[in-house]
């Protein structure tokens, strides 16, 4: 740990990895407040601050994140796919903008942002979404650390383990490696682990953490 306790403000806490992550920093001592819809708030471990909300109207929480130093922007469709494409700009794409709307006007320090690994063959709408949010980053001027993870493995999610023995393969030949480093596997473990790590290490500027950083975070 980097020895400095952080306030973090975090969306996507009742989901798929906020509902990891919020433990994993309530142990470490960091001070932790989650945005939920009314009736969610029993879906939030002890120790974490409900924080009333809509994830798709900044306007409903702003005035509620400070005193926040780190905000965490995990909100998405859950089980993506290309089937998905419309859902990913009215959820994924307008909480991310709303996200770092809220963290500009509140004074946030650090954000970070679940991305996804890109350029890829294929989710081209989601890596789309993915990217204008990642723009709107930029153009806030936030310090700001990206996950850009492809497939997380873990529980409803272990179907890719069948393919680990190609993705070794072609992580061997020089014509395929980068390509398939980049949109390599990691687990849920490592994925909360790197999460942890950039709310701990906070960046100045931009920090891409691509496929092979999140595999060798430690926290």
């Amino acid at each position: 740990m980097s020895g400095q306790r952080r306030s973090v403000f975090i969306t996507g806490g009742t989901g798929y990895m906020g509902s990891r992550l919020i433990p994993r920093l309530l142990e470490r001592g960091h001070e932790v407040r989650a945005l939920v819809r009314p009736g969610s708030e029993k879906k939030l471990p002890a120790g974490c601050s409900p924080v009333l909300g809509n994830a798709l109207d900044e306007n409903s929480y702003v005035d509620k994140v400070a005193p926040a130093d780190t905000f965490v922007q995990l909100v998405g469709v859950a089980h993506p796919s290309p089937a998905k494409a419309a859902e990913f700009r009215k959820v994924d794409l307008v909480s991310g903008l709303r996200a770092v709307a809220a963290a500009k006007t509140a004074g946030i320090r650090h954000f970070v942002y679940l991305s996804v690994a890109h350029p890829a063959p294929a989710m081209k709408a989601y890596i789309a979404v993915r990217s204008e949010c990642e723009a709107a980053i930029a153009a806030a001027g936030l310090n700001a650390t990206i996950l850009r993870p492809w497939y997380v493995l873990g529980p409803g999610h272990w179907w890719p383990y069948s393919l680990v023995p190609m993705y070794k393969l072609v992580e061997l030949l020089p014509s395929t490696r980068e390509g398939a480093l980049r949109l390599g596997l990691v687990t849920l473990e490592q994925m909360v682990t790197a999460l942890l790590a950039a709310v701990e290490n906070p960046a100045q500027g931009i920090k891409i953490v691509s496929v092979p950083e999140i595999r060798l975070a430690k926290a």
